[in-house]
């Protein structure tokens, strides 16, 4: 595991505009999505962050398996930013293909990826029923040789997941059953998310659990008592994704991020 990956990172989400082809795409190129994406990574630069994670979460509605067209965008964004900001932590997640996810990460050579909807298990969506694909995604990594880590959320908050165990089990099957090199979780609230995060250290997995959603500058010091990483969205754009960030709350989130590390 890198050793950037293990001092509590403070990670931003950076879901650019609809792709191509989608939905909800407004006639924007991939010319014109690659050059707002470089601006919002420049700006995760600026305003201090460890990384981010690459989302197309506006390509909805969005099925378990992506297009062809989805891979090719996001390794082409992926690619860019990586040049351009080396320095950033780099996750990648693909709604809601892990493999695809994968497959991106590794010709990017990303940090990590994230598997949000699925990586074990069953959950009901707005998309239908979403699978497991933890053995599709470690067959990959064996077939590419890949040694891109692989965090895999414990639960995600918008799923019902079908036949729910306690989070301390679900987490100790996807580390010891699925292989996942860390995990992503959080709750409903921050003290849902220290309640869910104990239950987990106690399995002493040996793996860096992160917080997925839910951090405010107001919360984030006490979380990252319990939490080994953050990914934070709409918090510091003013609780919308479509806004830039706000520089000020940037500043206040990771003052408290940097206090969490002495």
């Amino acid at each position: 595991m890198n050793e950037i990956l293990l001092n509590k990172p403070a990670l931003a989400m950076l879901q650019p505009p609809a792709f191509p082809g989608t939905f909800k795409n407004k006639g924007e190129t991939i010319d014109d999505i690659i050059e707002k994406s470089i601006y919002e990574a420049k700006m995760i630069s600026e305003n201090n962050f460890d990384g981010l994670i690459l989302q197309n979460m506006n390509d909805m509605p969005i099925k378990q398996n992506s297009n062809f067209q989805t891979v090719a965008y996001m390794t082409r964004i992926a690619n860019v930013i990586k040049e351009e900001f080396p320095d950033l932590i780099m996750g990648i997640l693909i709604n809601w293909d892990g493999v695809a996810s994968l497959a991106v990460a590794d010709a990017v050579k990303a940090d990590f990826i994230r598997v949000e909807h699925l990586y074990t298990g069953v959950n009901v969506t707005s998309a239908g029923l979403l699978q497991g694909q933890c053995t599709d995604i470690i067959d990959l990594k064996m077939r590419l040789g890949s040694s891109v880590p692989i965090f895999a959320d414990v639960y995600e908050v918008h799923g019902v997941p079908l036949g729910r165990k306690p989070y301390g089990d679900a987490a100790w099957e996807i580390v010891n059953e699925a292989f996942a090199d860390g995990l992503f979780t959080s709750g409903s609230s921050t003290s849902e998310s220290i309640k869910i995060a104990k239950e987990i250290k106690e399995r002493s997995l040996g793996v860096p659990l992160y917080l997925g959603g839910g951090a405010t500058g107001d919360n984030i010091a006490e979380l990252l008592k319990y939490y080994d990483g953050v990914s934070v969205a709409t918090w510091i754009k003013d609780g919308n994704m479509a806004n830039d960030i706000n520089p000020q709350k940037a500043e206040i989130f990771m003052k408290e991020v940097e206090k969490s590390r002495k």
